[in-house]
């Protein structure tokens, strides 16, 4: 069985296998990619053509409760990102191949 989570070191093998690039390299290319995407999604709304769209939302505070011993608590208002595939990205996945 195989595992179905992807790390980065996974992309940064993956990279090296097809392209013949250095495992040090592909582990930068990774990183970088990444930090690229963390700071444009920060800014605003990201859309990737063909892929998708990040987006922010902002969650107010709000009343929680512990469902086992029905204690009350407040959780606080946060960030939380978001990803809509583009119809592209959809129709790929929804192909039978």
């Amino acid at each position: 069985m195989s595992k179905s989570n992807l790390t980065k070191e996974d992309i940064a093998k993956n990279l090296t296998n097809l392209n013949g690039l250095s495992l040090s390299l592909s582990k930068k290319l990774v990183d970088d990619l990444l930090m690229i995407l963390i700071k444009k999604i920060k800014n605003d709304n990201f859309n990737l053509k063909n892929i998708g769209t990040f987006k922010i939302r902002k969650k107010k505070e709000r009343l929680g409760r512990n469902p086992k011993t029905n204690e009350e608590f407040v959780i606080s208002s946060r960030k939380s990102l978001s990803f809509i595939a583009s119809k592209k990205l959809t129709d790929l996945l929804n192909k039978n191949t």
